[in-house]
């Protein structure tokens, strides 16, 4: 029976969050906590796996007691259980820190029940960086699959996974053994509004939370902000974009005024240097 683990993260909802002026850092406080978008469509596309070939599907995170509201959603879209690490010694991690927090985590979940398949969202609303699920893969030594956005075939018997992976052109075709990782697009499904079932099934589910003495093998040193090598030293919005010319007059008017402006334009591009 398959094993799926969904990596999941609570974000903040970077449509309502608005900046610090002061410290030009983001005010999270101004913005409601979600589940991050790629995340739902990871657990999302593992409870279609589940559908598919039988099996449970478990999601982890890491973070402070409210992330547990994070876990009840994944519930609410039909994950079977829950797992959270929670301690004040994970806060500050960058990305290399929580991919070693995770890691350790996974490495309990993993004797609890063997792990078949991993899948993360593509990246975090509020980090854009993509790094924590091949971070993770790297650790466990699986194969990463990255911008997954369909998954065509599961084969446990013969110990394999056949995904579309999105490039730039196109798509590709792999095959790969499993256990591996996979980081998902959101093309790769739709979210649908939970069932009533599930709803009242994450109401009442308390996920399972473990601090850091929970885990084995812990080198503290490489947790938080101690195992972060990566600061964050500033973070601004970006200016808000001009709005724009409108040309009047006669259709040669137009045209001399929009000639003007590019000619304007091109001889400050090449003032800079240009290419």
């Amino acid at each position: 029976m398959l094993h799926i683990v969904a990596c999941i993260k609570q974000v903040p909802d970077t449509k309502i969050i608005k900046m610090n002026p002061k410290t030009n850092t983001m005010d999270r406080a101004s913005a409601p906590a979600i589940l991050n978008p790629y995340d739902a469509h990871a657990v999302e596309e593992a409870v279609r796996i589940k559908k598919r070939y039988g099996g449970i599907v478990s999601v982890l995170t890491m973070g402070p007691p409210p992330a547990v509201k994070a876990i009840k959603k994944c519930i609410e879209i039909g994950a079977d259980e829950g797992y959270m690490i929670s301690d004040r010694r994970f806060a500050g991690a960058d990305t290399l820190a929580t991919s070693y927090a995770l890691t350790k985590a996974l490495d309990k979940i993993q004797k609890i029940k063997p792990v078949d398949l991993i899948l993360c969202g593509k990246m975090t609303i509020d980090g854009d960086t993509g790094q924590v699920g091949p971070g993770i893969a790297r650790r466990l030594d699986i194969p990463p699959l990255t911008s997954v956005k369909k998954v065509e075939a599961v084969n446990q018997e013969e110990g394999h996974i056949i995904v579309h992976r999105k490039i730039e052109d196109g798509y590709e075709v792999i095959q790969s053994s499993l256990p591996c990782l996979l980081s998902v697009e959101k093309e790769i499904n739709e979210v649908p509004y939970s069932s009533f079932p599930n709803m009242v099934k994450a109401a009442r589910y308390e996920p399972h939370i473990w601090s850091v003495d929970e885990l084995e093998d812990v080198n503290i040193k490489q947790l938080g902000l101690k195992g972060s090598p990566t600061i964050v030293a500033k973070v601004w919005a970006p200016p808000k974009p001009e709005g724009g010319k409108i040309f009047e007059g006669t259709p040669k008017d137009q045209v001399d005024q929009i000639l003007s402006v590019i000619l304007e334009k091109n001889e400050l591009f090449q003032a800079k240097g240009g290419y």
